[in-house]
């Protein structure tokens, strides 16, 4: 046996068994799509919850609102980035996201704005991000309630400890108990809707639900507008245009 022959690698097979295979995979990666496209349409026809607080944040360019945020636009989706404010740097994890994603400048098209949110002092914002090159618009939460509220910052002398929509004791019956999930940072993705001055949260992930939110696709999937495309099943009177028109 040879060195090459020894490393892991895929069965190898004849032209006609791959094709085989192949075409009962597509099959089944059909019927993901299809499953997929029925849980965004699900998502889209989630009502909304309107905000009564007036967050704020350290920006580059002094305090910022939650609505100064949106930039104008209707919808706004903000990614919980983990940054203590006792660390010197962010979560590995989300920054290997952040590195992933590509360009977003389709959100800004469809009237949807990207930002970042961390509980660390905006020097320490500005430094990893100077250090990672981002452009990606990214504020400090440090003095705000915001990330207790939406259950990205665990602490129970602040609030009841909520992760993923799962109270303390259902954490705690986790197999293999997580600890870390009752305390701390933790990450996800919120997205926030616009009537006039008025703001209304709609939708939030967590965990492994961020992990493929790395293209602007997936990103509109989750707001209530989704990809404003006609092949979507979207409620009565939601944007649409050709699909990649």
């Amino acid at each position: 046996m040879t060195i090459e022959n020894a490393v892991a690698h895929p069965e190898i097979v004849t032209q006609e068994q791959w094709l085989s295979e192949r075409l009962d995979l597509l099959t089944t990666e059909k019927k993901l799509t299809q499953q997929l496209d029925r849980v965004n349409a699900l998502r889209r026809k989630l009502p909304m919850v309107k905000l009564t607080k007036d967050y704020q944040f350290d920006g580059p360019d002094g305090r910022l609102s939650l609505l100064d945020l949106f930039e104008g636009r209707r919808q706004l989706i903000i990614y919980h980035f983990m940054f203590d404010p006792a660390w010197e740097k962010g979560c590995s994890g989300c920054t290997g996201l952040i590195n992933a994603m590509g360009d977003l400048s389709m959100l800004n098209a469809r009237d949807t704005t990207f930002a970042m949110i961390s509980r660390a002092p905006l020097e320490k914002l500005l430094k990893m991000k100077a250090d990672q090159g981002w452009e990606r618009n990214w504020v400090s939460s440090y003095d705000s309630d915001f990330n207790y509220d939406f259950h990205v910052t665990l602490d129970e002398n602040v609030t009841p400890p909520q992760y993923n929509f799962r109270s303390k004791a259902e954490l705690q019956q986790r197999k293999n108990d997580e600890p870390y999930f009752l305390s701390g940072e933790m990450h996800g993705m919120s997205v926030f809707f616009r009537l006039g001055d008025e703001i209304y949260h709609t939708y939030s992930t967590y965990g492994r639900g961020c992990e493929g939110l790395t293209n602007a696709y997936s990103l509109l999937d989750i707001t209530p507008y989704g990809r404003q495309e006609d092949f979507e099943e979207s409620p009565v009177g939601w944007p649409q245009k050709p699909t990649y028109g």
